[in-house]
């Protein structure tokens, strides 16, 4: 039996002059759960969680987060309340060590002197305690995110929104341009967020990647819901003619 879902979209819309990206528009997730979302290039999916996460503001519909109407005026506020979303560029900084990344915007201070400074080591340490909960190894934290792999960038990504303690975690496509064993640490990870409660939806064009991960898929056509499926219901087959129109 489901809990009561922790967000819950209705009847969403989102036009941008005479283009309906999304219409009408509903869908709900549950804590320790996994929702897929899939569709075509055009079928609404960025411009969705762009709408959830803050970005844009729906023109019609109701968000609603812990079961109360939520309005996101940006993405600041959508990260206060406890929603995340780790877009395919990661918005990590190339140049900041993993501590620095962590708390990106939101450094940890101390006074040097009587002089305000950044606590480096402070971050460090506390981004090392996040990473070890969620079993993410990387062996130097104080080295630039340049020298890693794309798949320790992506425990990074997923470790800073755990560390503010994201309850809904939106990921977009995050097995893309990774080597398999990379896709592998990713997809534990993202069984790992489930088990520890957080609510993920989970954007990708790799069918395997969803049915291996996923518990629930909507499917997105257009601006509209073309269908929802449990991922034991359903086949791969099902949802490509849900995607195609067929």
């Amino acid at each position: 039996m489901r809990s009561s879902p922790i967000l819950e979209v209705k009847d969403l819309s989102k036009r941008f002059g005479g283009v309906h990206a999304l219409e009408k528009v509903s869908l709900d997730l549950c804590g320790g759960e996994v929702l897929a979302l899939a569709g075509d290039n055009g079928a609404g999916k960025s411009t969705l969680i762009k709408t959830i996460s803050g970005v844009h503001k729906p023109d019609e519909g109701i968000i609603s987060y812990d079961g109360k109407p939520v309005t996101f005026e940006n993405p600041q506020q959508a990260r206060d309340h406890g929603i995340e979303t780790i877009y395919q560029d990661l918005a990590l900084a190339d140049n900041l060590d993993v501590g620095a990344n962590v708390f990106l915007g939101r450094e940890v201070m101390k006074r040097v002197l009587g002089l305000p400074a950044v606590d480096r080591k402070r971050m460090r340490a506390e981004a090392a305690d996040t990473l070890k909960v969620l079993d993410i190894r990387i062996n130097r934290l104080d080295l630039p995110l340049r020298s890693m792999s794309g798949g320790q960038r992506q425990a990074v990504a997923i470790g800073r929104a755990i560390h503010w303690k994201a309850k809904v975690l939106i990921m977009d496509e995050p097995t893309a341009a990774l080597g398999v064993p990379e896709q592998r640490k990713v997809k534990a990870l993202v069984r790992s967020l489930k088990q520890s409660g957080v609510g993920v939806i989970f954007i990708s064009h790799n069918l395997a990647d969803i049915f291996e991960v996923c518990d629930r898929i909507i499917v997105l056509r257009r601006g509209i819901v073309a269908g929802e499926r449990l991922i034991s219901n359903t086949n791969p087959d099902e949802i490509v003619r849900l995607m195609v129109g067929g």
